[in-house]
């Protein structure tokens, strides 16, 4: 008999019986999502894992493009090489972007994550991916900023969040974590979304205070901290924030593509780091980051080789790499198996 993450393969005397499949709602996913700490330890060890020899195997995003203005689906596979082959972690996501979903009261982000064992392939759990993708994206920036943040004494930390949509919303914890008693100032397009944000971040451990702003630039002036998580697509104000908005030893990190930050930010920054240098020049060969230069190393790299904060400004893109989905997704279906929930479909 072997164990895997949905349940157990077990020998039976006309042979194997086929492993059934768990699906874990959007409700079933946060109850079995891990705490903040050990969130951030899936997501270093994801970062990690992309760095080092046969850790990891994922190929760049395989896009395709609906009917809607900016619109996406991207297949997403990934393995995770363990220790041991039992301990492998194989999966995918299958996640659309639909900018136009915002109109009709929808989320813009959909995703399903699928797992599958090791040894047969066959599938062993789908779950619903919108709670991961939220959590396992404030994940890495946290990694980020645990790393590369700036030092910053005397006074409280001050981050600014651009975009006050569910990834606004999935870094409120993480920015209070890893950065106590820190100010947020916060600026979406749309006023309530932004007073929405500013609210739950009233009630989030380590949050000092929130402040709403009338423009981005007003809420990136003189932030330590500034993560943007604007709306993808092609917009007036692309690239629009430049040198000039930064002070010049900000950790900035654009979870939005190339949406805010400008070029040039990046081609400055003393260290430019990206999760996952493939899927970025593959990204950027087809425009999504007109501009840009090439890294100094991935995050992963940067974390094994010790590298020191440098005083300058450092810039982190991580573009969101199936990998952290799967690593995320192994660790919340044995907790949901642990404690029964989700519906077991049997084969």
């Amino acid at each position: 008999m072997r164990t895997y993450a949905g349940g157990t393969l077990a020998a039976m005397p006309n042979g194997p019986t086929l492993p059934p499949l768990r699906w874990l709602s959007a409700a079933d996913v946060q109850a079995a999502m891990p705490d903040i700490s050990e969130r951030l330890v899936l997501a270093e060890r994801t970062l990690i894992a992309l760095a080092t020899p046969d850790g990891a195997e994922l190929p760049p995003k395989l896009a395709i493009h609906p009917r809607p203005a900016a619109s996406f689906i991207h297949a997403m596979p990934a393995i995770y090489r363990g220790e041991v082959p039992d301990r492998d972690l194989v999966g995918m996501k299958w996640v659309a972007g639909f900018a136009t979903n915002t109109a009709v009261g929808l989320p813009g982000i959909s995703a399903t994550v699928i797992l599958n064992d090791p040894a047969t392939g066959f599938p062993t759990a789908m779950l619903d991916g919108g709670p991961i993708t939220a959590q396992r994206t404030a994940a890495v920036s946290g990694v980020a900023i645990r790393h590369f943040g700036p030092a910053v004494a005397g006074r409280a930390p001050r981050a600014a969040i651009i975009g006050a949509g569910v990834q606004g919303h999935s870094h409120l914890p993480i920015f209070g974590y890893v950065l106590p008693g820190v100010e947020l100032h916060l600026f979406d397009p749309d006023r309530q979304r932004a007073e929405a944000l500013a609210a739950a971040a009233a009630t989030t451990a380590g949050v000092e205070r929130a402040v709403v702003h009338d423009t981005a630039r007003g809420a990136i002036d003189g932030a330590d901290v500034v993560m943007t998580a604007a709306a993808f697509g092609r917009r007036e104000d692309s690239q629009s924030m430049t040198n000039e908005w930064l002070v010049p030893g900000a950790t900035v990190i654009p979870i939005d593509y190339a949406t805010y930050c400008a070029a040039e930010v990046a081609r400055d920054a003393a260290l430019f780091v990206v999760d996952h240098r493939d899927q970025y020049l593959a990204n950027r060969d087809v425009g999504n980051f007109d501009g840009y230069p090439d890294p100094h190393a991935m995050i992963g790299e940067a974390i094994l080789a010790r590298t020191a904060r440098p005083g300058g400004r450092v810039v982190v893109t991580h573009l969101g790499v199936g990998l952290a989905d799967v690593v995320f997704a192994d660790a919340i279906v044995r907790s949901a198996a642990e404690r029964g929930l989700g519906v077991v479909l049997e084969r």
